[in-house]
Order: structure tokens, then sequence, then C-alpha cells
């Protein structure tokens, strides 16, 4: 019998250097669109999903990712006495909606390492990977989708999305191989920012993938490639060599690289935009600019 996907790996150990100095003291899955921090809206997302465990990969500056999903007591005390009932129920619903276990990456050898920081905990059961600053915002949500094809090809799966945009290919890793019908690629490889050199439509693979156990096996044997660290993507494509990768395009989304400056604002202002307390006013006020 198959085995269900019930846990997520989030890698969020990185430095964050493309938000200094902000990130300095404070790490960018924290940054917040509007009011919550960009990694609830992805634990969210994974809980709505079906996940049940959340497995996040810290490094020594991240503890304040640790303690948003753990219990405040003397808030959550100084909220009740005040009769803030509402506000009480939300955030102890923050840490009671999945397991959280933490890992710490001791050194940063590249986001291949940063997965492969999870055998342990993860043991011979599919899983998810999602980056801690990549929000994907879709109807269902992506990770369901996501999970979804897995369950249907019992195979490794990476999420990608169509695109026209050439500047894209400047920007994320393209997915390439044979079509397998209007959702799905049989990978042959994924190459990272290929300029000019890729053929559109392109298939943008960015954060989403649901993994066999097999993946550690790849990430174990594989050499270090750039800067001498362990890349998740050298990992899939030696997968893609033995035919175990599916590319599934993933529809009804839009994806915001929070890592990017602009791309956060831009997050910022249309999820406002989606908010019955302040979308109608911020509306108003965008149209006076």
């Amino acid at each position: 019998m198959a085995k269900k996907v019930t846990k997520i790996v989030i890698p969020a150990a990185g430095f964050g250097t493309r938000f200094l100095p902000v990130t300095k003291a404070s790490p960018k899955e924290m940054l917040p669109i509007v009011d919550k921090p960009v990694i609830q809206y992805i634990v969210e997302e994974a809980v709505a999903s079906g996940i049940e465990e959340v497995v996040l990969i810290t490094g020594s500056t991240k503890r304040p990712i640790e303690d948003h999903f753990d219990y405040n007591f003397e808030l959550e005390e100084l909220l009740k006495r005040s009769g803030k009932t509402e506000q009480y129920e939300e955030i102890r619903a923050i840490s009671d909606m999945a397991r959280f276990v933490y890992i710490r990456q001791r050194e940063q050898l590249g986001n291949g390492h940063a997965v492969l920081q999870a055998k342990s905990v993860i043991g011979d059961s599919p899983f998810v990977v999602v980056w801690g600053d990549e929000l994907f915002q879709a109807n269902p949500p992506r990770i369901k989708q996501l999970i979804d094809a897995y369950n249907q090809h019992q195979t490794n799966i990476i999420m990608t999305y169509q695109s026209t945009d050439p500047k894209v290919t400047d920007l994320y890793a393209i997915a390439v191989g044979e079509k397998v019908d209007d959702r799905l690629i049989k990978l042959k490889s994924v190459i990272e920012k290929p300029g000019s050199s890729a053929i559109p439509p392109y298939a943008v693979s960015v954060g989403g993938y649901v993994f066999n156990p097999e993946v550690f096996d790849a990430l174990e044997s594989i050499t270090p490639g750039k800067n001498g660290e362990i890349w998740l993507v050298d990992a899939i494509n030696q997968l893609a060599q033995n035919g175990s990768v599916l590319a599934y395009d993933v529809q009804n989304g839009r994806h915001y690289d929070c890592g990017n400056k602009l791309e956060y604002i831009k997050a910022n202002i249309e999820f406002a935009l989606q908010r019955p307390d302040i979308g109608e006013d911020l509306r108003k006020y965008l149209g006076k600019l």
C-alpha cells in the first residue's frame, strides 16, 4: 500500500543577503506579508494540503522562526485577561496546526545539503520540499496539486509553471523533457538559468517538490557543484536519468519570490488588496498615486 505524504521539509537556514540590512538580525522567512510572516503562509498551505509534520531546517540566526511556531504563554495570558479572545485563538492556532521539528544546519553547504539534514526524520516516507521564502498562491494549493500528482504516479514530482516571458530564463531554472500530457513532462533535466538558449514556452521550475526517499541517496552520491556545495538540482537530474522524475504544471496560481525585493513588495500589495479590512482603502490610495 502506498504511503501517504504527510511530511514537509522547509529549508530556512540561509542568510538572506538580498535583504540586508533587515536580515542581519531577522530571518528573511519572518518578513511580513501585511501582518503574517512569509513562512506562516507556507506552513498554512502545507496543512491545508494534508501535511501533518513540518521539518524546518534552520541555522544559528533562525531562532525567531522556532519562537513564532511555539506557545507564548505570557502573551496568551495577557490576551485572555484583556478579553481579546479572537487574537488569543489566532496565535494559539499557529502552534497547534502541525507537529514541528527543527534541525540545525551547522554549515551552509548548499540547498541539497539542507534537505539532506532531514533524512533521519523523514525515514522511508515520501515528503514535500518547499523553500521558506517562496509563496505560490493557487486554488487548489500548489502543495495539494503536487501531492495529488504524486499519489497518481508514485514517482518524484517537481513543480513547474508555464511562462512565455523570456526574462524567467535569466531568473529561474527551466525543466526540459518529453511531454506526457498537457500537465506533465517526463523530465530529462533541469537547467539553471539557461538564458536565450531555452525554447518557449518555458516550464519554469520553482520551489515545490514531492520526493521519494531515494533522493537522499542521490544527494549523498553527487559530487559537490558550484562553490563546493551540494545542490538539489544535481540530485534531481541524477534521478531524471533513471526516468523517475515528472515535472508537473501547477495551474491557477501566482508565484512570489519573497527573497526578491520587488516581488516581496508586489506580494504585500496583492495580498493586502485581497483583505476585507484594508483592501478597499488601499485600492483607493493606490489610485491616487
